[in-house]
């Protein structure tokens, strides 16, 4: 039997990576559904911002709107965040762990803290927060946890060696974590967008390798918004899993029937980009 989250007003509602992208506009469709939100980030100001725009599309004005700063990739920090939402709002019945970072470039380029801080903010960021509210959702044998991993964290992707392994890590942990707490009658949703117009992806394309950028061609890019809309529908029917796009949903049944031959499209259109790439190198010279 599956777990519906209950999007109910009075309930109240944690985002981390809530200030912009993906974190920001569930917070905002939260926010219509009459929820208490409190959107977590590092930067105030954005985070000041934010509140602003969730504020305005809250359902009535006794709705609790807040904001913390805070690293969720410090556990203590993360455990800070949970307290002081639950002494100020209740237990939060809802948790989004939409905080993340990348950054893409050629594995032999990275230097070794980019993939500590990915894995750090990516993976650590969602177990320490889903660490701080599992003992008060256990105890009232209620509540639900969305994980945002990545499409490159369900199937790897070139120049994400470092990205994609920590969102990997968010979808191995969201499997066993689901598990664990049906008992508990504690819902569990991943969610593995493609690209989406953030801020993030605005970062991130300025170091994506040349054959990056042509894979991202061809699945193209979604607005947070609608990730956010999809995202809520699939938490309200009680998914384990939620592709936002279809081109999500289509690498999903296609590695179902046959992965090596998503392997063989990957490398047909990785080997095209180094083709031209290797042509413009020669006109160029």
């Amino acid at each position: 039997m599956k777990i519906k989250a209950r999007l109910e007003p009075g309930k109240v509602a944690l985002v981390t990576g809530g200030s912009s992208g993906i974190g920001k506009a569930i917070a905002c469709i939260l926010a219509e559904r009459g929820m208490d939100v409190w959107m977590v980030a590092q930067r105030m100001e954005i985070l000041e911002s934010a509140r602003k725009e969730v504020e305005s599309r809250r359902s009535n004005k006794s709705q609790k709107i807040d904001i913390v700063s805070a690293d969720v990739s410090d556990f203590d920090q993360a455990h800070r965040v949970v307290k002081q939402v639950s002494e100020v709002s209740g237990a939060p019945y809802l948790l989004v762990n939409s905080a993340g970072v990348t950054h893409p470039g050629y594995v032999q380029d990275l230097d070794i803290e980019i993939f500590r801080w990915m894995m750090d903010v990516n993976y650590y960021g969602t177990l320490h927060m889903t660490k701080a509210v599992i003992p008060a959702m256990i105890h009232q044998c209620s509540g639900y946890i969305v994980n945002i991993s990545s499409l490159a964290g369900y199937l790897g992707g070139f120049g994400y060696t470092a990205y994609g392994a920590s969102k990997f890590a968010v979808r191995g942990f969201s499997e066993g974590l689901r598990q664990e707490m049906k008992p508990f009658g504690i819902g569990v949703t991943t969610v593995y967008p493609s690209d989406t117009d953030t801020p993030q992806l605005a970062y991130e394309n300025k170091y994506k390798p040349l054959e990056t950028k042509a894979l991202a061609n061809f699945t193209g890019a979604m607005t947070a918004e609608k990730v956010a809309e999809k995202t809520v529908k699939g938490i309200e029917r009680g998914q384990f899993t939620v592709f936002p796009a279809f081109e999500g949903k289509f690498w999903d049944v296609l590695n179902r029937l046959s992965p090596s031959l998503i392997q063989s499209i990957i490398d047909f259109i990785v080997a095209d980009a180094v083709k031209k790439k290797d042509n413009t190198h020669q006109r160029e010279a």
